[in-house]
């Protein structure tokens, strides 16, 4: 800890005025909370409690049982325990499925998060408190550093994302983990210790093992932070410029493609051109992460060239047409197949929200439309040639089958007769395009 640090535990007043700067807030508000059982989430979650049990709200805590070791189940229940004996609602939620060999721990944190919104959306709450805290922030911008990051990397996490319908917040992210710990022994709360964060199998691990002696050379967790907050300033400023350059170049549809004007990001100086050509695929290919750096500045060199015609990145396709980009899904890349039962909803393809209406029926499955299913679309209704979507878009669209029988396609209006239940999809990328100054249309329905 810094000598200039308050110590001791957070209080309800310091607790509260970093929630106000986080804003954004019902007013009963509603906050989930990711509790792994270590001192930081446990001392996050009571926090939050007290926090939203003083406005009328409530907390949730959700604990992620990784299935990684031999007791992670019973921790997991033993944790639900104690958020129990606290009065906070509370879910287990279990990683099934096979595991990789390698690159675990980002494939575990992968699926945290998936788990985490998926549940969120489900129980309709806005906002997920994470309890990441300034010691996390520095070990984030040293991997990133030796990764080659740039200033997006070196800003570490920020304090407030948007993660499709749910607001991601992190309002302890400047403090120290000794002050977390000590609001768990003010509070009177046991915690557990996690050993793979002393596994030196893991990067993390080995940071904080070598923690004394990059302190030594100025790397402490201060400095570290101090870098990541002038670093967020530099994104935050380039991100604004990002926008408004979106805003000029790009028509978005709610089928999941965009129409790019590649002059005006040609014109702008070139990290913004390559910012906002990034942002593009990144939103439209459904991806996890963005396309590479050295994979975009290729590409944006290409277009530059007068003689492109179109490739593919970052799971889109890229074509060139009457002086536009066309950028839309691969069709060979969305492979998802999801189920579906009357009431409910899934995210498909990390780009759409699919919801089947309540009611008789069974469950029906979540997959692309194909080149197959178009064909039985036009087939029931020959205007559908008529349908302003270029080729890539009719294929990858959200469709629902009922076996092997297409049952609706809801961005086309296509209800086999006797379905007995309609369905709804809306466009909701993992990866949010620009804020809400570009322009979403549609050739059918007009500005929406």
């Amino acid at each position: 800890m810094n000598a200039s640090d308050p110590a001791g535990p957070i209080s309800a007043g310091e607790f509260a005025a970093r929630m106000e700067r986080l804003g954004g807030f019902e007013t009963r508000p509603r906050v989930a909370v990711g509790v792994s059982g270590g001192a930081d989430s446990l001392g996050l979650a009571l926090l939050i409690q007290r926090w939203t049990a003083e406005r009328g709200g409530d907390a949730l805590g959700l604990v992620v049982d990784h299935g990684l070791r031999a007791e992670s189940a019973a921790e997991a229940a033993r944790v639900g325990g104690w958020l129990q004996a606290r009065g906070i609602a509370h879910a287990v939620l279990r990683w099934d499925g096979e595991k990789p060999a390698t690159g675990i721990q980002e494939a575990a944190r992968a699926a945290r998060h998936r788990l985490l919104a998926e549940r969120c959306r489900k129980e309709g709450v806005l906002h997920l408190a994470l309890a990441h805290h300034r010691d996390d922030q520095a070990e984030t911008v040293l991997l990133r550093f030796a990764r080659g990051s740039g200033v997006d990397g070196l800003a570490g996490m920020a304090p407030v994302r948007s993660a499709g319908a749910v607001r991601v917040i992190r309002p302890l992210l400047d403090l120290p983990h000794d002050r977390l710990v000590a609001t768990c022994c003010a509070f009177g709360q046991e915690w557990i210790e996690d050993p793979s964060n002393r596994n030196p199998r893991f990067a993390r691990a080995r940071l904080r093992a070598s923690g004394e002696a990059l302190a030594a050379e100025g790397l402490d967790p201060l400095r570290l932070a101090d870098l990541a907050r002038r670093a967020a300033r530099a994104r935050n400023a380039l991100e604004v410029g990002t926008a408004a350059l979106l805003a000029e170049a790009v028509e978005a549809y709610p089928e999941g493609w965009l129409r790019l004007d590649p002059k005006p990001l040609l014109a702008a100086p070139e990290e913004l051109g390559l910012r906002a050509l990034a942002r593009c695929i990144a939103a439209t290919g459904g991806g996890a992460y963005p396309p590479k750096d050295e994979a975009v500045e290729r590409l944006f060199a290409e277009i530059a060239d007068s003689g492109f015609r179109g490739r593919t990145l970052g799971g889109c396709r890229i074509v060139a047409r009457r002086g536009r980009l066309v950028i839309a899904r691969e069709p060979v890349g969305v492979t998802e197949r999801l189920g579906l039962t009357p009431g409910g909803e899934v995210w498909w393809d990390r780009r759409f929200a699919v919801r089947l209406a309540e009611g008789a029926g069974g469950a029906v499955t979540v997959a692309k439309l194909g080149g197959e299913g178009w064909q039985t679309v036009r087939s029931a209704g020959p205007d559908s040639c008529r349908i302003g979507l270029p080729e890539p878009v009719r294929e990858t669209l959200p469709a629902l089958w009922d076996g092997n029988w297409l049952a609706a396609v809801p961005h086309l209006g296509f209800l086999r007769p006797g379905f007995p239940l309609s369905a709804v999809a809306f466009h909701a990328p993992g990866v949010v395009l620009a804020g809400p100054a570009f322009p979403v249309v549609s050739d059918r329905v007009g500005i929406i």
